[in-house]
């Protein structure tokens, strides 16, 4: 699904769910992250963290939703905190909690929140957007580099 900052207004973020309730900061978060202001951005996308991929592995509904946004950030040269965004979009690659947590307490699948499927499908996501990849290798920032290859890594089939 190709998306751009222009379609947030498309996503229903008032029917996902954040870690915090209803996932409708998540617009106002992702366009703080273009402000061109380091400071604004990097503490934007901290908190964008805490609602999507709290702890830096637990992951909830509107994670998936959000993940789209984040690989086009991460495509900006303009955006500050480039780096921090493929660490974030790796943690969500990287994330098993639920489905572990799942393994050994199989009744967590009976709640009526589906936390193992928005696992499942925040990875799926970021696993969508990883023809972006070769773009980012080539990229003259070595830290970009080097953060597109750890999130590669944690792709590689």
């Amino acid at each position: 699904m190709e998306t751009t900052l222009k379609d947030l207004e498309r996503v229903p973020w008032r029917e996902l769910q954040d870690s915090t309730g209803a996932a409708t900061a998540i617009p106002t978060l992702l366009t703080a992250i273009t402000s061109g202001d380091e400071e604004t951005a990097v503490d934007a996308l901290a908190r964008l963290r805490q609602r999507i991929c709290q702890y830096g592995f637990v992951v909830d509904q509107a994670t998936a939703a959000t993940v789209p946004f984040l690989w086009e950030l991460a495509q900006l040269p303009q955006v500050a905190c480039r780096v921090q965004i493929l660490r974030l979009l790796k943690n969500i690659a990287d994330a098993r909690q639920w489905e572990s947590t799942a393994m050994a307490y199989p009744k967590l699948l009976n709640r009526r929140e589906n936390y193992v499927g928005w696992e499942r499908e925040a990875r799926r996501a970021v696993r969508e957007h990883r023809g972006t990849l070769q773009r980012l290798l080539a990229e003259p920032d070595k830290d970009v580099v080097q953060a597109t290859r750890d999130l590669a890594s944690a792709l590689a089939d």
